[in-house]
């Protein structure tokens, strides 16, 4: 984001910073709740609007990517319109499209509402660490950006757990419902703090034909991936001509953005080899990570019989160790390489996610909790060593445009990662299934099963119904497995990856 030259102004001082530090936390947590908080909702939504969990996972996917979408027109907007005015607006505007997603009556509007929610969202977060820097001493720079980092780590604990029990005690409907006090008190308090510290205004170039191209290639590509297999993928003429379309706007795209005068996102920074190997590497990791985070409470409430909020307690551990681990990395990183964090960071994960694929249909709750735990040592070394590798040997006037580039491919691979893995998922069970019920009909074990529950007291359908419901339970337990093991092999290859990437220089 480009920066406007400007008077440092004072900081605030007692309670007008204890509120403002407040205020600014809360519109930031509201916002990553929102990323997360849905993720152990999708089977009720999905049974409310009478669509299938795989359409149910839309809701995330189509925030996300919109999200992304949104990121790089950050620092354009913040000049035409000032930063303070900008997040206010965009706290506000995102309160009301929460509105609107919990008033869905179908998930059409719901996901239209995600959408809208996600490209209201994509100024917040960068304006949230502004506005806090500039409310404090410099020398009170670190403790500003602790208290923004401690929101940003309780998001995946309070996520997860909240959303659970919401969905469970009350309506998954809630879970946006709640947005709304928080939203408004929010943006009250900083436009009464921050109104007058205001940057100043100025008109500046939007490259409207790359933001269109962007959001042409884009969506075709996440629509591409959420409807693939229910259209039979390039059976389709549909996916044939998204396919297409994704293809010609992508590059269509680069040519314009390598062109360009003012483009909306500068590509010359791939020129520099730790921004392409960090960019990439993050992007890629936190799609495989995104994508399991969803994938395991849809496995568990689906198939394991787990409440939504047995759901998110197998989630909220994540944050723990990330939240006692992330200040020690961070004083870490002038005597640490940071690359040894980050391969360390990707084994932690290919560990995790390989304990999760020898799961089966009799795990308990302490089991599927452990690797959580485990992860959130990986979630500790992986952003800060990342986004260190990631601006090395850039010169510090492209910091803001390298951090929003990198921040839009995480953000948008989250969506991507979801889709592939939900879908890889769907696919895999379906092969498991027929190979299950081919092998219990070839070897007799479905006439011996009815048997027995025969002489149990069910009736010969109900024992056919018994055996199909566990052959699918196994099916998609085993699929799962499969997904993990994949994802726990692709954080091996990453790790190769990053070793492409030169030292970071300790500053």
């Amino acid at each position: 984001m480009t920066q406007v030259a400007r008077p440092r102004l004072p900081p605030l001082r007692g309670g007008a910073l204890a509120a403002g530090t407040l205020a600014v936390s809360l519109a930031t947590f509201m916002n990553l709740l929102d990323s997360s908080i849905a993720n152990v909702s999708v089977p009720a939504i999905a049974g409310d609007l009478a669509v299938s969990p795989s359409q149910g996972t839309w809701v995330i996917t189509s925030f996300a990517a919109a999200n992304a979408i949104a990121l790089p027109l950050t620092g354009a907007l913040a000049q035409r319109l000032g930063e303070v005015r900008l997040f206010v607006w965009s706290v506000l505007l995102f309160t009301g499209a929460s509105l609107l997603c919990a008033l869905s009556p179908t998930v059409e509007f719901l996901i239209g509402s995600r959408i809208l929610q996600g490209l209201v969202a994509g100024p917040m977060i960068p304006l949230s660490q502004t506005l806090l820097l500039a409310s404090y001493p410099r020398e009170r720079a670190g403790t500003a950006l602790a208290f923004w980092s401690m929101t940003v780590l309780l998001g995946p604990v309070a996520g997860p757990l909240l959303g659970g029990w919401i969905t469970d005690n009350v309506s998954w409907r809630w879970i946006f419902y709640i947005n709304l006090p928080v939203g408004l008190l929010a943006a009250a308090v900083i436009w009464m703090l921050y109104r007058d510290r205001d940057t100043p205004t100025r008109r500046v170039p939007i490259d409207a034909v790359g933001l269109a191209l962007l959001v042409v290639w884009v969506a075709a590509l996440q629509i591409l991936l959420d409807l693939g297999h229910e259209h039979d993928w390039f059976g389709s003429s549909l996916i044939v001509a998204l396919a297409i379309v994704a293809a010609v706007g992508f590059a269509a795209f680069l040519v314009w953005e390598l062109t360009a005068d003012h483009p909306v996102i500068d590509l010359s920074l791939f020129a520099h080899r730790n921004f392409t190997v960090g960019t990439l590497s993050m992007a890629a990791a936190y799609g495989l990570f995104f994508g399991n985070v969803v994938l395991l409470p849809l496995w568990l409430q689906q198939h394991m019989g787990y409440t939504a909020l047995l759901a998110g307690l197998a989630l909220a551990p994540v944050g723990l160790l990330a939240m006692a681990l992330s200040p020690l990395v961070g004083r870490s990183l002038n005597r640490i390489d940071a690359r040894a964090m980050v391969m360390a960071s990707f084994a932690i994960f290919a560990l995790v996610l390989w304990l999760r694929s020898g799961f089966n249909v009799q795990a308990d709750l302490q089991t599927i909790l452990l690797p959580t735990i485990v992860q959130g040592a990986g979630n500790a070394l992986f952003f800060v060593p990342l986004v260190a590798i990631t601006l090395s040997g850039l010169p510090q006037h492209r910091f803001a445009a390298a951090a929003g580039l990198s921040n839009f491919l995480r953000i948008l691979a989250g969506a991507f990662g979801t889709s592939i893995l939900t879908t890889g998922w769907e696919s895999r069970a379906v092969l498991h299934h027929a190979r299950l019920a081919e092998a219990v009909t070839a070897t007799g074990e479905a006439g011996q099963a009815i048997g027995v529950l025969r002489d149990a007291g069910l009736t010969e359908l109900q024992s056919v119904a018994t055996i199909a419901r566990m052959v699918e339970q196994q099916a998609y337990m085993l699929s799962a497995n499969d997904m993990f093991f994949m994802s726990a092999l692709l954080y091996i290859a990453l790790i190769v990856t990053v070793a492409f990437a030169r030292r970071v220089t300790p500053a």
